[in-house]
């Protein structure tokens, strides 16, 4: 399956060159020309990396930045022609990963796609070979980050795919919420917890079941949660 990236650019003749190159390097490539259809995107497709521009129509590329880095840790390269060192700091301050400017070589900004996915995959833990875990008709993917139930592609988010992953690796373990809150959000902080509850019912909600009759994720009261599916050996 091809890396796919996310490019929110207004200008069609840019998009359309940065598509082409990014295209010949064999990843796939969804193009939006507004922040909201840009956002819209993001969620539905979970992308690799994001290629944003600043000066976008209905939503610009700051608050577009904001709100995906809020759900997401993939890679955002801020596109641009304001070059002011302002603009600059304050992508970065928000969670952009680099900043372009334009005019830009296509090439320097392949180059550049190039290396924060490859900070990106080794910060995910990515391998050669994939890995898959496979239950009673689950196939989760963990290096292309798919889920497979039935036969039918499920869209998880980025959080919510990681708090499957965490869950499905380790069958039978019980996890407190304290527990999935640090390990997924990467933040030790008791009083956000209930994002936890709220991420867990999706992931349910996606997988076709509830909390009282489940077939993959058991709620262990007072505790947490644990995976119950059963597992089958890849061969």
């Amino acid at each position: 399956m091809r890396e796919q990236i996310l490019v929110i650019e207004d200008d069609i003749e840019i998009s359309n060159i940065i598509r082409d190159y990014l295209k010949r390097e064999g990843y796939g490539v969804i193009v939006a020309h507004n922040g909201e259809a840009g956002l819209n995107h993001f969620r539905e497709s979970s992308p690799m990396l994001v290629l944003i521009d600043l000066m976008l129509p209905k939503i610009d590329g700051f608050e577009v930045c904001r709100q995906i880095r809020t759900k997401s840790d993939v890679p955002i390269v801020v596109v641009s022609a304001r070059q002011s060192d302002i603009d600059k700091i304050h992508s970065l301050g928000l969670g952009a990963d680099d900043y372009i400017t334009k005019p830009f070589s296509p090439l320097e900004l392949v180059a550049r796609v190039k290396s924060q996915l490859r900070r990106y995959n080794r910060y995910i833990g990515k391998q050669t070979e994939d890995e898959v875990l496979t239950f009673d008709g689950l196939q989760i993917n963990l290096n292309q980050r798919t889920v497979e139930k039935d036969g039918v592609r499920l869209t998880f988010t980025m959080k919510e795919f990681a708090l499957l992953c965490v869950l499905a690796r380790s069958p039978g373990q019980v996890f407190s919420k304290e527990q999935l809150y640090y390990q997924v959000w990467k933040q030790d902080d008791a009083d956000d917890i209930r994002t936890v509850t709220v991420h867990i019912k999706n992931v349910r909600r996606k997988l076709g079941e509830g909390s009282r009759h489940p077939r993959f994720i058991d709620t262990v009261w007072g505790i947490g949660y644990k995976f119950i599916g059963q597992k089958h050996e890849n061969t």
